[in-house]
């Protein structure tokens, strides 16, 4: 895989961003809840290097809470948010991103990528989406958290019909994204989970999470890749002009 070296700087065509030292701590383990505009500052910074990778044509492929770090601020409690982890970071429309390698962290990784289709850029896109609902709730949370272990046979598939009870059905357009074998998956998928589980994000109380962060939301996880914004569009979203 092309991957970015320690100390390499990216010259992308809205600001330099540099591969750098971990900085003091992950956000995943602040030890209280992030406010909505520490949701926010995290989430900008995270797009703005994603834009400038994407626009260089990279894919991170491994976006998730343990790879944003941050360095405490006086004043704010974060001062800087940069990516981190570039090893796994593939070129777009290279051999991996054709055959539908296996890519990132389970919880965090696009459906496309679950089911080893291509992906490219808006599988990053998505991940940032399982990210930011991570920081939104706090506490640990994760929408995909599956109720079976990791080294399960089903881990993958169960995360899959996660997918699907918050954000499907899986629209009839991956008709045109995936092969039989596939489609016979999603198929058995949507067939056995009944409408008693499902647990659509779009029904999520304003208890939980107001509006304007649902809208958000729900305009990133979109289940066929195409449909997804990319990193510019979002950072261009309302979301980010109100407080």
């Amino acid at each position: 895989m092309a991957t970015l070296m320690h100390g390499q700087t990216l010259r992308g065509r809205l600001s330099l961003y540099t591969v750098t030292k971990q900085l003091q701590d992950c956000i995943w383990l602040a030890s209280q809840r992030l406010t909505r505009p520490e949701v926010k500052f995290v989430a900008r910074k995270v797009l703005e290097g994603l834009l400038v990778l994407h626009e260089e044509e990279f894919i991170h492929t491994d976006i998730k809470p343990s790879n944003v770090l941050v360095n405490y601020g006086r004043d704010t409690r974060f001062e800087e948010v940069q990516l981190a982890d570039f090893g796994s970071t593939v070129q777009v429309g290279s051999t991996y991103t054709q055959r539908g390698d296996p890519i990132g962290t389970p919880m965090f990784r696009s459906p496309e990528a679950h089911l080893q289709m291509k992906w490219g850029t808006s599988t990053d896109i998505w991940s940032f989406g399982a990210l930011l609902i991570s920081l939104q709730y706090g506490e640990g949370f994760h929408i995909f958290r599956p109720d079976v272990p990791v080294d399960h046979d089903d881990y993958d598939v169960k995360i899959l019909m996660k997918h699907h009870r918050c954000f499907g059905p899986f629209p009839a357009s991956y008709e045109e994204i995936a092969d039989q074998e596939r489609l016979a998956v999603l198929a058995w998928i949507m067939q056995n989970s009944p409408s008693e589980t499902l647990q659509p994000f779009h029904l999520t109380t304003t208890r939980e999470i107001c509006q304007e962060d649902k809208e958000l939301v729900l305009r990133t996880m979109k289940l066929d890749p195409r449909d997804r914004p990319t990193a510019r569009q979002l950072l261009e979203d309302k979301w980010f002009c109100h407080s």
